[in-house]
């Protein structure tokens, strides 16, 4: 089990050995995840097999794959619940057994039952200071799929309103359709 009271360099961070346990680096500190409950992993599940499809030949779309990144000046490695990155970001032909090394399109937050919106929020922030270009947050409980941009206003998705993005072309979903997939309607 990793002390997460002591400071790391990112190396350090990144030496950590695989284990029960996911880590976001955060503040030169090892931050374990929330335990993931089942709304939370079907619903991850429903959006890897959803986007997966779609993205075939455009990217990949990986869950819980750390990103290197800045926060605040300081080294960050968050670990997004599901990433998607181009092959024009990352090339088809890079495989490596390591953190994301580039900026993803896309990433994905499902919200645990401790876990606040205002969290969120604050890491999406975070996020787009950070270079990365579109943030969904997913909220199981009321059903519906925050979508935040970095220089227009949020969008809250619900039913069968249609997620689509000029950055993401092609990809059209409904909140009713990845719940649908999850089986939680």
């Amino acid at each position: 089990m990793v002390n997460t009271g002591t400071q790391l360099t990112l190396e350090e961070f990144l030496a950590l050995p695989e284990g029960d346990v996911n880590y976001e680096f955060v503040d030169g500190q090892a931050v374990p995840k929330v335990s993931p409950k089942y709304f939370h992993s079907t619903l991850q599940l429903a959006f890897l097999l959803l986007i997966r499809a779609w993205c075939k030949g455009k990217g990949r779309v990986v869950p819980e794959w750390a990103i290197l990144l800045k926060r605040q000046g300081k080294d960050w490695a968050p670990v997004p619940d599901l990433t998607y990155i181009s092959y024009e970001r990352l090339p088809k032909s890079w495989k490596q057994n390591e953190a994301c090394p580039a900026l993803p399109e896309l990433v994905i937050e499902i919200i645990s039952p401790d876990q606040t919106m205002k969290e969120f929020e604050d890491k999406a922030n975070d996020y787009f200071a950070a270079g990365v270009s579109r943030v969904w947050v997913v909220d199981p409980e009321a059903i519906s799929i925050k979508v935040f941009f970095p220089d227009v206003v949020n969008q809250v998705y619900t039913d069968n309103m249609p997620i689509v993005d000029t950055l993401l072309p092609g990809l059209e979903l409904t909140t009713r359709q990845v719940f649908e997939e999850a089986e939680l309607l």
